[in-house]
Order: C-alpha cells, then structure tokens, then sequence
C-alpha cells in the first residue's frame, strides 16, 4: 500500500471550500418572524446596563485563582449603581492547560452565579483568551467544544433567563467562513444537551461590526448577535501597551478638539496609528459613533434578530477624565437610542469608570451622568 502524506497547509486548502458549503447550509434569512424570537429580544433588552468583571480573564496573574476578586460589596456597589448584567470572561483554555486549575476556575463561576441570583443580576459566561486561527482550528475547535459541553452539562437545568453563554471572544483575524464553521460546530453540541439557553455569538476580526454586517445569521433562533465597539479605537486605546506603536499618540481628546490635539507620536509613523491620526478630525466626534453603531442596527434590522453591545469603553491610563466621560456618554446614549443593549469594559482594571477602588465616592461626576447615575448632592 502506498501512503501518500499532505501537509496542514495542503488539507486547510481543500476543507476550506468544503466549509464554506457547509456554512451555507447552515444559515438562512431570519428575516420573517419567528414565534420564540420575541422572547431572545426580551433577553438581549434584559442584559443593558452590564458591566464586565475582567477577573479570570488576567492570564498574567499567575495567582488569579487563589482571588476572590468580587465580593458581596461589589455586588452592591453594582446594583447601586444601576446595573443589570454581568459578563464574566474566563481563561477556560489558559486553566485547562496552563495550571490544571478547571475545576477551582469553575468553583468561581458557581460563586459568582450564586451571588447574581442573590443580588439580581444576569450573567454571562464568555470563552475568552482562546487560541483559536486559521492555522489550527482543526485542533482547537474540538477544545473548545469540549468545554461548552462541560458547561452546558453543569449549567443546564439553571434559568435561561438569567444565564447566558458566549461562545468566544473575539474570534481573530481569520477567513470568516472558518469562524462560521467553529461556532456552528459549537452550537450544535451545545443544543444536543441545552436547547432552551441563549447564546450569544459575534464575527471574526475581534467582533467586528464590519466582519457582523457582512455575515448572515445562524439557522438557531435563540442566538444574540455580539460586537465589541472601541470606535475610534486611536482615542479608546491610546497608550496601549499590549497594542503597539500605533496607539503611542497620547493626550488625544473626544470630541476632536484642533487646539488640544496633540502631535504626532513619531513611534507611530508608518504605521496605521498615523492614518488614524489623519483621520480623527473625522472619526473623532459623536456623529461618527452613531454613525458606526448604525451599522449594526441595520444589519439587526435586516434580519430580525436581537443584537449586544458585548464590550465598550477607554483605556483610563492616558485618556483624560472629562474625554472619557463624553465618550461613554456618546456611547450610552447611543445604543439607547438604538435600542442595543450594552455592556461596559469594565468594572475594576485598567477600563474602570472609578478613579481609584470602586466606591461611590470614587466615581466622578461626569462619569455618574455618562452613566446615568445620579450626580452628589
């Protein structure tokens, strides 16, 4: 018998096509109504105001956990201030690899659901830090499945109206079709055990509105379309260590201000932070966040189905106080307008809407209005 050997590369070429067919079997015009979709808009409307809690997501904590990063007084504080969901992203593959520490991450999960029910709040479970690409989602897909299996088996007789899935965060830049084809494979485990739960799910390119509004929806009724919306992304990310050169231009302000813009950084040049740069006399201003929220609200709107603002927010170590506040604020009332539920990066890290540990006191007053928090007396 001959053996004949082929390369990843070879095999990647020719399922990639075989892939694309099978997505487009897997997907329909969700435009007509739909008797169950009513109650998925009722779910996605019932996660606005959401915060992000970026806990057992910090993979560069080699002691995360052995934290209780949340407490009951945060639960409080939260409630308090008006908030009605929280997003936990997780480091499932990082654990499962990295420290062989599932089985505590997954104690944490219990607690922190424990403690939403006790205080009223919605939670979502998001897959974060994964490695899924282009190059290994043969591989990586099967992980990943055998996670949500694990979760959907724990999770499964909790209420669908208080419990949220979300398959991935951020799939990467990679071909969109391979993307579709993971997250079909996963819902499809995750419905042979959970068939009442909604999940939430966004496109490739870090859950880009652009990747979103080229898509078509699944053929699962009980899904919430997510984007991630850091727009313009050179004043949300300005100083950004972990991004690189192109974010090195700091001091910039929102709305776009000609006297207070600040020079070019000269590490950013020849990269796509100084086309930006160019740009922000345009990107920088409110008419341009409605403008690219309307993206989606459109896409919403073609196909009936419920969207989630699952991240937003401004990096807090360069941006200034009152830029960030009207950012947020632009934001908010923006989605509201919308009618698209929103969730904020994020509680208490280097996103966080406090100055200083989260209290009240903590919370300036332009930040209490851009929130919708009653300013101090």
């Amino acid at each position: 018998m001959i053996k004949v050997r082929f390369s990843t590369k070879f095999i990647n070429r020719l399922l990639i096509p075989l892939i694309s067919l099978t997505f487009c079997l897997a997907v329909k015009d969700n435009s007509k109504p739909i008797k169950n979709r009513e109650i998925v808009f009722k779910r996605a409307e019932s996660l606005d105001n959401g915060v992000s809690i970026s806990w057992l997501e910090q993979t560069w904590d080699k002691d995360v956990l052995n934290k209780n990063a949340i407490k009951a007084t945060d639960f409080k504080l939260l409630k308090k201030l008006g908030f009605k969901s929280i997003r936990l992203p997780v480091a499932f593959s990082y654990f499962k690899t990295n420290t062989n520490s599932i089985q505590k991450a997954l104690e944490h999960i219990d607690e922190v659901y424990k403690q939403c029910k006790l205080y009223g709040f919605k939670l979502i479970i998001c897959y974060h830090s994964g490695n899924l690409a282009d190059n290994n989602y043969l591989t990586e897909t099967p992980g990943i499945i055998d996670l949500w299996v694990q979760l959907a088996k724990r999770y499964v007789n909790e209420d669908p109206n208080k419990l949220f899935f979300e398959l991935y965060n951020e799939p990467p830049h990679m071909d969109p079709k391979v993307w579709n084809d993971a997250a079909y494979k996963i819902v499809t485990a995750i419905r042979k055990i959970d068939k009442s739960r909604t999940l939430i799910v966004g496109a490739s390119n870090f859950n880009s509105i652009y990747e979103l509004s080229r898509s078509v929806p699944m053929a699962d009724d009980n899904i919430i379309y997510t984007f991630h919306f850091y727009e313009p992304f050179f004043f949300t990310h300005q100083g950004a260590e972990w991004i690189g050169d192109q974010v090195a231009t700091t001091g910039v302000p929102f709305p776009y201000d000609e006297a207070g813009f600040p020079k070019l950084n000269l590490r950013a040049k020849n990269t796509w932070g100084e086309t930006n740069y160019y740009q922000y006399s345009r990107d920088g201003n409110e008419r341009s966040v409605k403008d690219k929220l309307q993206i989606v609200k459109n896409w919403s709107l073609k196909y009936g189905v419920p969207m989630l603002c699952g991240e937003y927010g401004v990096y807090n170590k360069y941006a200034d106080l009152d830029s960030r506040c009207r950012y947020i604020k632009a934001v908010r009332q923006t989605l509201n307008a919308l009618a698209i539920p929103g969730i904020l990066w994020d509680y208490n890290s280097n996103f966080s809407i406090f100055e200083g540990q989260p209290t009240v006191q903590n919370l300036p007053d332009c930040m209490r209005d851009a929130i919708g928090y009653p300013a101090k007396k």
